[in-house]
């Protein structure tokens, strides 16, 4: 039991302690976490919020991290038969203009596949995004199997308009964050 609220409380301040990362077009991630099994060899997911703040769209192309054998973009489907599936989604994720796209649990996320080693609660490691037209930026992800799903989330590929986002802060270009 304390070693278990031990490694909450490490999660807790890495989460606290985040600093959003800004890329050199206007693009800003926010909240970025992994769940992972933890194993070696085994998979784990990313999710964060891509806030576009430029005038004009974006699209995440490309994502790449020396955590795992692969990395990829991807979705949640459902089939024909009602299964729901997860997809590899080569094209990207678009992101609108002055808008914010989640990728959240049960929708559009990041897959890590032969993870190359153990990942525990409060590890962070880094991950490199590819935008169409802000360039790569790099962020550290913090693992934090803990996390609840967002209460009233929808599926990924959310928009909510950048307005109603009060309090946001700024970093730098390609600045590393632990969000």
């Amino acid at each position: 039991l304390f070693r278990s609220r031990i490694k909450s409380f490490v999660a807790a301040a890495a989460l606290l302690f985040a600093v959003p990362a800004f890329a050199h077009d206007g693009v800003m991630i926010n909240d970025a976490y992994a769940r992972t099994n933890g194993a070696s060899g085994a998979t784990g997911a990313i999710f964060m919020e891509i806030q576009n703040h430029s005038d004009t769209p974006d699209q995440l192309i490309a994502v790449a991290s020396d955590i795992a054998e692969k990395v990829e973009l991807h979705t949640h489907v459902e089939s024909t038969d009602g299964v729901m599936q997860m997809n590899a989604v080569p094209q990207g994720f678009e992101i609108e203009p002055l808008m914010t796209h989640k990728l959240q649990r049960g929708g559009e996320h990041i897959m890590l596949m032969g993870l190359k080693r153990d990942l525990k609660d409060g590890d962070t490691f880094s991950l490199k995004l590819t935008f169409k037209h802000a360039g790569d930026m790099t962020i550290d992800v913090v693992v934090d199997n803990a996390r609840k799903p967002a209460a009233m989330g929808n599926m990924g590929g959310t928009m909510e308009n950048m307005e109603d986002m009060p309090g946001m802060a700024h970093g730098t270009p390609d600045a590393a964050s632990s969000n």
